[in-house]
């Protein structure tokens, strides 16, 4: 439009498919099926494009919405099988194996990536959200709101989102309570647990009981609860994720998480033999 340009938009969504493959080892399985080259220098993060995957045609863009080394394929439809086959027997030796939606929902809460409609509402401006760097104020373009957003900031945000951690053994769905010294001062827009850091997770919207801007002072000086089912849990205050704050993961870069996985490995046995043992159990007293 700004440009003059005669644009027409078509709806090609039942045209295309799109498959998300993530993890430490996305590279080497997707190495597989392509002659592209996936390295950090020729293909960076946040960029795209065609490559062919198992002899078929696809767009691959470097991103992740759960925080690890990933591409996202968007594939043509007659491609989405066979792409999929493909991916499924080459990742058979690294212990590929398809994830669900609310391993998404856990996952990019624990990175800290926000849900639309949850974290961020179109009653939540930028400067509230944590979400600034999205917008170029640094560039003479404008852009609609740019002026109200000026303004707000140059005020101060009257509320602003924030991330906590529980170590308590509660399960956090969003609508608690969120106590600053004894005193409500908001509540959690949505939770859930964080199973590579081990603790519930939190992201809500803070506001002074007395209607002053927030600062990073004024969130650090307190000491926070969350209210879940009439009970108050110590909670964690955290300016930044707990989970890969530098980002090294989604370049690929795991070195500094070998003590973690480690850990996070025995406790995967752990759970595998726990779950043998109670399929052992039943199955003898059915038995008997």
């Amino acid at each position: 439009q700004d440009g003059g340009f005669d644009v027409e938009l078509e709806d090609r969504s039942h045209d295309m498919g799109m498959l998300s493959l993530q993890g430490p080892l996305s590279r080497e399985i997707l190495s597989k099926l392509t002659n592209s080259s996936l390295d950090n220098e020729n293909f960076p993060f946040s960029t795209n494009k065609m490559i062919t995957v198992a002899g078929h045609q696809v767009r691959a863009l470097r991103v992740s919405f759960v925080g690890e080394l990933g591409w996202e394929l968007h594939i043509p439809r007659e491609s989405c099988i066979p792409v999929y086959l493909a991916l499924t027997e080459a990742g058979k030796e690294y212990g590929m194996v398809n994830a669900g939606y609310r391993a998404i929902d856990s996952l990019s809460i624990e990175k800290g990536y926000p849900h639309w409609h949850q974290e961020v509402r179109m009653d939540d401006s930028p400067l509230e959200g944590g979400l600034l760097f999205t917008c170029k104020l640094k560039t003479d373009t404008d852009f609609l709101g740019r002026a109200a957003l000026e303004k707000k900031r140059q005020i101060g945000a009257r509320k602003k989102k924030v991330c906590f951690t529980v170590d308590a053994d509660v399960c956090l769905v969003g609508l608690e309570a969120i106590v600053r010294n004894g005193e409500y001062v908001g509540h959690v827009r949505r939770g859930d647990h964080a199973y590579f850091i081990d603790k519930e997770v939190a992201y809500g919207y803070v506001a002074n009981p007395e209607g002053s801007k927030i600062t990073q002072a004024w969130l650090a000086e307190g000491d926070y609860q969350i209210e879940a089912r009439g009970q108050l849990y110590d909670a964690m205050l955290h300016l930044k994720t707990p989970f890969d704050s530098a980002n090294n993961r989604i370049q690929g870069r795991y070195d500094s998480d070998e003590g973690l996985v480690h850990t996070q490995e025995q406790k995967l046995l752990d759970y595998k033999s726990m779950i043998n043992n109670a399929v052992s159990v039943r199955y003898l007293h059915t038995y008997s």
